[in-house]
């Protein structure tokens, strides 16, 4: 390099902030979702603002290319954007929690499973079971008990929203999206509580 380059790249050193130069900020995505380990498998887990629109067993392609079909084309993997959402579940799933505090948006589920998934966290409670045909007449649907476990089969908000708390008329377990034996490992972290 000649001393004109030497002092023209100097010049320009200098004009940048103070602390050098800063890594790029990237955009915030309409979806941010990360994937995350528990003891019952990985969940992917999705935010779109400040409500939670995923929290779902399943294929990372599938689901990210279903939020961007539902909800926006800006889907980015932006595990910060979960921190929250990741420490409640942590507390759930370790026993320190009970009950969740996040907003919860159902843009995943079809107009059946929002009436089956609305209102199923008034007719469970925590380290108490409800059976399928119960919820189906709850929801004036006494006849659906197998429509109802469809619905709950594709919850898009998996433990937050708590499928795992309905169970066969006989009290089999029956169906969840992460198998039976997490449900079972659900069951039994609320039965202890």
């Amino acid at each position: 390099m000649t001393d004109l380059e030497v002092s023209d790249l100097e010049g320009r050193l200098s004009r940048l902030p103070p602390g050098g130069a800063r890594p790029p900020v990237l955009p915030t995505a309409d979806v941010s979702y990360a994937l995350h380990d528990t003891p019952i498998g990985t969940l992917l887990l999705a935010v779109a603002g400040d409500r939670v629109v995923a929290s779902s067993f399943g294929d990372e392609e599938t689901l990210t290319n279903r939020l961007a079909r539902a909800i926006s084309p800006r889907v980015l993997r932006q595990p910060a954007a979960l921190d929250g959402v990741r420490r409640q579940l942590d507390e759930y799933l370790t026993g320190q929690r009970k009950a969740f505090e996040l907003t919860l948006d159902l843009t995943l589920a079809t107009p059946f499973q929002r009436l089956v998934l609305t209102d199923l966290p008034d007719h469970t409670s925590y380290g108490r079971t409800t059976t399928y045909g119960q919820v189906a007449g709850e929801i004036d649907r006494p006849k659906a008990a197998r429509a109802v476990g469809t619905a709950l089969g594709a919850n898009p908000l998996c433990v937050v929203i708590p499928c795992h708390r309905v169970i066969g008329a006989s009290g089999a377990l029956t169906g969840y999206a992460g198998g039976l034996d997490a449900k079972r490992f659900l069951l039994n972290l609320e039965s202890k509580s």
